[in-house]
């Protein structure tokens, strides 16, 4: 009998790669990022965990796979059409960046308001200067566009500063440590409120270029924008103008419409701008909570003849 193929293109540590092989004893387990580690296996996986571009050929025609666990919890670079039309399963990593994407944020955030960014700069220039430090933020307004895992942990944070918080959410449903809750519909009243407006979405079409001159316009001119959720959710031309017009104080970004940011971008030279390599999600315990916290709950079940219930992708919305 054909034994049952399930690959994971990532390096597990033993401890985690055992865990899985215990879940299916009798099937075939490859397990490793490098490409000729799975590769010669991928047309005979049923259960793949972690996207590669060779995987975007099976999601267009007849295949064993059935079920793919993505490693990031955007799925916006998937063939998602394709997939639904070949009835294959998606379940998201979402959920495990809600730790250390809300200290990045809060990392953002306290360095545009409290200028460590800019005493970093004077540091390797061996400069003592003020910088014009005012700013604190405590008792400040945050926007959390997009109260998922991430959000719903921002705005707990945002609650240790005695910061008010304003919530965005598709279903406009109230969230825990979020002060208001609003849907995407009402996002130009409470832009003119905030002090920091925080992007947490994901890339749809209903979200793409959702931040443009517009929006811009209507914050504060003392408010900091983060957006740690996909560069194409900002007209990035916009927000240069915005930044260089100063229609908004400042700006941490830690995703691009292009990436690599191109070198000839002005956003690397802005005194009012962090740019960080769309590294917000990296942490330690990355492998082990997609591992432990979604994939072997959901694989049990789909051993089980059920459908993984963690993070399954909702096809029509795109996430």
């Amino acid at each position: 009998m054909t034994k049952r193929t399930l690959i994971i293109t990532q390096n597990l540590d033993s401890a985690l790669h055992e865990e899985v092989a215990s879940a299916v004893p009798d099937w075939k387990l490859i397990v490793g990022r490098d490409r000729d580690v799975w590769l010669p296996y991928l047309e005979e996986a049923e259960v793949l965990a972690g996207w590669k571009t060779e995987v975007r050929d099976l999601c267009s025609k007849p295949s064993k796979l059935r079920w793919l666990q993505s490693w990031s919890a955007g799925v916006n670079a998937m063939p998602l059409q394709e997939m639904e039309q070949q009835g294959i399963l998606l379940t998201s990593a979402n959920g495990v960046h809600a730790y250390p994407i809300s200290e990045t944020i809060f990392a953002l955030m306290l360095a545009l308001t409290r200028n460590i960014h800019t005493y970093v700069r004077q540091q390797l220039q061996q400069t003592w200067h003020h910088g014009n430090l005012s700013l604190e933020i405590h008792g400040k307004t945050i926007g959390i566009i997009g109260v998922g895992a991430i959000g719903s942990e921002t705005a707990r944070l945002a609650k240790a500063f005695g910061m008010r918080t304003l919530g965005i959410r598709r279903s406009g449903e109230a969230a825990p440590y979020v002060d208001e809750m609003h849907t995407l519909a009402q996002l130009h009243t409470i832009l003119p409120r905030c002090d920091y407006v925080v992007v947490t979405l994901p890339l749809t079409d209903e979200t793409r270029q959702l931040f443009r001159a517009e929006q811009f316009g209507l914050m504060k001119p003392n408010a900091f924008f983060i957006n740690i959720g996909r560069g194409e959710l900002v007209a990035e031309r916009d927000l240069l103008q915005a930044l260089q017009q100063g229609e908004i104080a400042g700006a941490g970004l830690d995703v691009f419409e292009q990436e690599p940011l191109p070198a000839e971008s002005p956003l690397w030279g802005m005194d009012n701008v962090i740019v960080t390599p769309h590294t917000a999600g990296s942490t330690e315990h990355y492998n082990e909570r997609v591992i432990r916290d979604i994939f072997l709950p959901n694989l049990q079940r789909y051993l089980n003849g059920g459908i993984p219930a963690i993070n399954l992708v909702d096809y029509t919305r795109g996430y």
